[in-house]
């Protein structure tokens, strides 16, 4: 298989078609081995337009909507990113010179992406989903699904800061900007995105009599 073609393909036919312009971008997920970034008996599927798994019950964001998250979260060389269950964003990212740092709560996924993840400077971390490592991120970026916006997501951002994320309650969910300001954090709805629930930060059913 031809991985050159199939990202550039990937690009063409997945991110420019779905009003993504930002040039960095392009560049950075035409570099970005996506291949490496899923479990080894799913590189077949690595440039599909469907989730992809990794390991465990993580899966790769599509690109479309990972392109379209970066897009809206103004990514800037220089910067400082923290790439929660989003290692493939992580990549990315640090294409787009970005200082980046992964976090997991498996280390069964670093298994599989770790190395990919060194080769483009990115610092790894396991640590629980709702506990982000570090503070004063210029940008948090996740590619799971969350039920709600853990308070401790949008506490670790600077003043300015942006944090870009999908929130599905429901079959469809909504990809958030999230940007903190003097009073807290603003929210604004991207598109529609229904990427697996992130199990950790999904609270239990409750049942009432």
């Amino acid at each position: 298989m031809d991985f050159t073609a199939e990202r550039k393909a990937m690009v063409d036919s997945q991110v420019r078609v779905n009003d993504v312009t930002n040039h960095e971008i392009h560049m950075a997920m035409m570099a970005v081995p996506r291949e490496r970034y899923c479990a080894p008996d799913r590189i077949f599927a690595a440039y599909s337009d469907a989730s992809v798994e990794i390991a465990g019950d993580r899966k790769l964001m599509p690109a479309r909507d990972v392109s379209k998250l970066l897009q809206a979260a103004d990514a800037r060389e220089g910067e400082k990113a923290l790439a929660i269950a989003a290692p493939y964003a992580a990549a990315v990212l640090a294409r787009m010179g970005l200082t980046v740092t992964a976090q997991e709560s498996d280390a069964a996924v670093f298994e599989v992406v770790g190395e990919a993840l060194a080769e483009d400077g990115v610092t790894t971390a396991v640590a629980p989903l709702d506990a982000p490592v570090g503070e004063g991120w210029d940008l948090i970026v996740c590619e799971g699904g969350v039920a709600a916006l853990p308070e401790a997501w949008g506490q670790a951002l600077r003043a300015g800061g942006r944090l870009v994320v999908v929130e599905r309650r429901g079959a469809i969910g909504k990809a958030a900007l999230y940007v903190k300001g003097r009073e807290g954090l603003s929210r604004r709805e991207l598109f529609d995105s229904s990427p697996a629930l992130l199990a950790e930060l999904t609270p239990a059913p409750t049942f009432a009599f």
